[in-house]
């Protein structure tokens, strides 16, 4: 916890709030700008003396609960509020943007890729964008709904999805993805729709329940994957992995050796989707 910054900070976004915005009279002795600490103590749900406590630096840490009262009440941006949570000794709450667009400058770069697969994944393993050559790689897996947009649901659930890789890997991927997937919620913070993907993967697949009891965590920033691909047959690939700054979402891009099979097959690949339309 950060006494100084915290006292300055919530003394500053006080007094930077009109009472008009709130819908509190304005009186006739307001003597200083914005909110009295009064009202952001009323607003907030606490006495006005703990309140005061922390604009002057004696306060105690106050509880997670009581961090996100007073974002409210003070009306913080995300990037205020989660500014307050590790001024306050606490890890900023995850945000919901799961189902939120990719952004265009993401997409842009996909697109800029001609000759290499790369596909946005989130830490729910959904996968909202791809470029030309992923989908040539991988088949088509941002056009699904509900619980089917997470890979690892299918992954669990629907065999045709496991085609992709050999069958002899089938359960490191399985390990591997389970693993991952655990570390992505953690990160994520509480949130009911993961929770239920995750108690109905455990009631669909005795497989992932066996795993996710087994509390393992792994997060795969490089690695080798062998792509078994309908009519170029096995492709060994390095798969890199960029995560934003949240780490909410990542950029996966799969690359070959210079001068290797692969990377002859990418080539086929990339003429292939060249001479398709766009």
């Amino acid at each position: 916890m950060d006494r100084p910054q915290l006292a300055d900070f919530l003394r500053r976004r006080r007094e930077s709030l009109h009472p008009r915005e709130l819908g509190l009279a304005m009186g006739t002795r307001r003597r200083t700008p914005g909110l009295r600490r009064e009202e952001v103590a009323i607003l907030v749900g606490m006495s006005v003396d703990s309140y005061s406590r922390l604009e002057q630096q004696r306060g105690s840490q106050p509880s997670e609960q009581m961090v996100s009262a007073i974002a409210r009440a003070l009306r913080l941006d995300p990037d205020e509020r989660d500014h307050l949570y590790r001024l306050a000794g606490y890890n900023a709450p995850f945000r919901q943007v799961s189902s939120a667009p990719v952004r265009a400058a993401t997409l842009r770069l996909l697109d800029r890729l001609h000759d290499t697969p790369a596909q946005v994944v989130t830490d729910l393993a959904e996968i909202p964008a791809q470029n030309r050559m992923a989908r040539a790689l991988l088949g088509d897996q941002t056009d699904f709904t509900g619980f089917a947009r997470s890979f690892l649901w299918r992954w669990f659930t629907d065999p045709t999805a496991r085609r992709i890789y050999p069958a002899e890997e089938h359960d490191h991927h399985s390990r591997v993805q389970v693993a991952e997937f655990r570390a992505g919620l953690a990160r994520r913070g509480a949130d009911p729709y993961a929770d239920e993907l995750v108690e109905r993967l455990r009631h669909e697949s005795s497989e992932f329940a066996d795993l996710w009891d087994r509390h393992e965590v792994a997060v795969r920033r490089l690695d080798s994957k062998r792509i078994v691909h309908p009519e170029l047959g096995l492709i060994e690939l390095e798969c890199q992995t960029f995560a934003s700054e949240s780490e909410d979402l990542r950029l996966l891009v799969f690359t070959a050796v210079d001068g290797s099979h692969a990377a002859e097959q990418l080539r086929v690949l990339a003429e292939r989707v060249a001479e398709q339309p766009a």
